[in-house]
């Protein structure tokens, strides 16, 4: 990091370029298009850029106390996933007589261009601007002399009609840039894809990542890019095989048909009695732990490998392994505090189309959704060389004790005639999966308190997917009569609310939920 002397230097320095000074402490879009164009480094001076908060154009200081809140929030800039790929920065405070100041020092990128919110910022001296289309040419071009990782190089055996053009603007480019600039972008394709490093112009021929994320055939070219899926009866491997799945394709197919996956055959959920009359649905393992290891393993995965992404179900635990061990500055003894990305241009791309949500943040994340799930905390092995592993305890345990202390007699309390409220559901809605009772459930109490949203009532099941939603429950409510939209001749309405019908708050009034 900078020292206080060369601080003192900067604020009077005529390298305006790589200084930015400002007494803002809340103009975030300024701070981030700075943070941005410091990251292009359009004069390619290798020079690191400074933005300087508590200081005036003059280079005098504002007197400004700088708190843990204020580096806590700009430091959160790095991982925030609005400036893509990710900046190399680092915050610090420094206190001077007459005040103190807030420096963020950029490392310019070797991935060029670096868009905050799909908009490539440049500094021309001391200011800061959007680049024109022959500028981000110069920095793709830069990006190619600075290639390093297997997914920036060029998929020589390949041709632009190895990947599907259109999926690319559609899935990628129309979230990555701003949607003004791409309606009037006229460059030929090849050179759009060039500007996001998905094609490289002076091979012509897409990029690894071009063929990972949108290739028509990807495994012709990388023969471990698929995910095998295996149920075994016992602990090991030896066992019986109950099921096998295999699934292939870009990434675009295939993280969809993951999901999927993961929801339909590795999720399970069963009741479990809480009181006299109440169930609790109790999931094997929590859903977004999973989906995260292994979209972890997606983008992680080494792709010159025959091996693919391994998801094996034992009788009383799930393994997850990928091939490539720990890379870059990322060592066993300090797992998982430091990371570092084996494919980043990938990395950005799944960020980009919401595949994963924030950086360096999913396994202190999985371990707190395992632990509130009932789960034992995830056990990874990191110390293996060519390969990357991570087993996960189901709760059968915990069900087999919660059933043990809380399932009542009912034969004792109740006529054994009295269905519970998930039997009347399933006859009411023959047609709705069981792994979504506990979300119905959920949903018809919310209602009998209230008139809502669907986007209220999705957020308390945690549900992300609005199609699904409906799919899944309030087509199935709406169908038995146990719930009515209330704009029935406008059902896309923004305004739409959902309450219940009498037959639902009978149903409702008959059960304690």
């Amino acid at each position: 990091m900078i020292t206080k002397d060369e601080i003192k230097e900067l604020l009077h320095s005529t390298e305006t370029f790589r200084v930015e000074r400002t007494i803002s402490t809340s103009d975030m879009d300024k701070f981030q298009e700075a943070i941005c164009a410091f990251s292009n480094d359009l004069p390619n001076s290798r020079k690191k850029g400074y933005l300087i908060l508590g200081a005036y154009d003059n280079g005098t200081l504002s007197g400004l106390k700088v708190t843990d809140d204020m580096l806590k929030k700009i430091a959160a800039i790095r991982s925030s996933g609005n400036i893509l790929p990710i900046p190399v920065m680092s915050v610090d405070k420094y206190v001077f007589p007459e005040g103190e100041v807030l420096v963020a020092e950029v490392t310019p990128s070797m991935l060029p261009p670096v868009r905050y919110r799909g908009r490539t910022f440049i500094r021309i001296g001391p200011r800061r601007d959007i680049a024109t289309e022959a500028e981000e040419r110069i920095l793709a071009e830069r990006r190619t002399s600075y290639m390093a990782t297997f997914d920036t190089m060029p998929c020589l055996a390949a041709k632009l009609s190895d990947i599907d053009t259109e999926l690319v603007r559609s899935k990628y480019l129309e979230k990555l840039i701003d949607k003004k600039l791409l309606a009037v972008d006229s460059r030929p394709v090849e050179e759009q894809l060039s500007a996001v490093g998905m094609y490289d112009t002076e091979n012509n021929c897409p990029t690894n990542a071009a063929m990972v994320l949108f290739g028509r055939h990807p495994r012709r070219f990388m023969p471990g890019l698929y995910v095998q899926y295996v149920r075994f009866k016992g602990e090991d491997v030896s066992s019986e095989v109950e099921n096998e799945i295999q699934l292939e394709g870009n990434y675009c197919e295939l993280l969809p048909r993951l999901e999927t996956l993961l929801e339909l055959s590795v999720i399970k959920k069963k009741p479990v009695f809480v009181s006299m009359l109440r169930e609790e649905m109790v999931s094997n393992f929590p859903y977004t732990a999973i989906r995260e290891l292994v979209m972890n393993g997606c983008m992680h995965r080494d792709l010159q490998s025959n091996m693919p992404l391994r998801i094996y179900e034992f009788a009383h635990h799930l393994e997850i392994a990928n091939a490539g061990g720990l890379y870059g500055n990322a060592r066993p003894e300090n797992f998982p505090t430091i990371n570092d990305y084996r494919n980043p241009l990938i990395a950005s791309a799944m960020k980009t189309m919401g595949y994963v949500n924030m950086f360096n943040r999913g396994v202190g994340q999985v371990q707190t959704d395992l632990k509130e799930n009932g789960n034992p905390p995830a056990e990874f092995v990191v110390n293996l060389i060519t390969a990357f592993k991570v087993n996960i305890k189901d709760v059968s345990n915990k069900v087999v004790e919660v059933q043990k202390v809380a399932t009542p007699d009912l034969s004792q309390v109740v006529p054994s005639s009295v269905p519970s409220l998930s039997q009347v559901l399933s006859q009411a809605c023959p047609k709705m999966f069981f792994k979504y009772m506990d979300d119905t459930i959920a949903v018809l109490n919310a209602l009998k308190k209230d008139t809502l949203p669907a986007s209220s009532l999705m957020k308390m099941v945690n549900e992300k997917n609005r199609n699904r939603f409906k799919r899944n429950i309030l087509s199935h409510l709406i169908e038995s009569e146990l719930i009515v939209p209330t704009l029935t001749e406008t059902p896309s309405s923004p305004k739409q609310r959902y309450t219940l019908t009498e037959k639902g708050k009978e149903l409702m009034n008959t059960y304690v939920v």
